[in-house]
């Protein structure tokens, strides 16, 4: 618990995530789909979560190991950016695929 409330007082990225997830996560229960739909409406918001974490860690592990600009600290910080990206991409991408035509079919109505 120390390591989440540490990224959530000094991480503006995990904080915002969880704002996603405060209300992204109701919704996904509350539209009218399956409930395997409704999971991975939800662990697909969640993921992004647990991406960002693991991001956040390896940023800080990098940045205790030395202050010192190099090629592969960077390489790792850009490649642990590159995971969050492919998570949020691939939350969005359940988003409109399952919840998208129901608000397409409330949008007609």
């Amino acid at each position: 618990m120390d390591g989440f409330r540490n990224a959530i007082a000094h991480e503006a990225a995990v904080r915002e995530e969880l704002a996603t997830l405060v209300v992204l996560g109701p919704l996904a229960w509350w539209l009218p789909v399956s409930r395997v739909e409704s999971l991975l409406l939800f662990a697909s918001v969640l993921l992004v979560i647990v991406v960002e974490l693991l991001n956040t860690a390896v940023e800080r592990t990098v940045d205790r190991i030395s202050s010192e600009r190099h090629p592969l600290a960077g390489n790792a910080k850009d490649i642990g950016s590159a995971a969050v990206l492919v998570a949020v991409v691939m939350s969005i991408v359940c988003w409109i695929t399952i919840a998208g035509p129901v608000v397409m079919r409330w949008w007609r109505r």
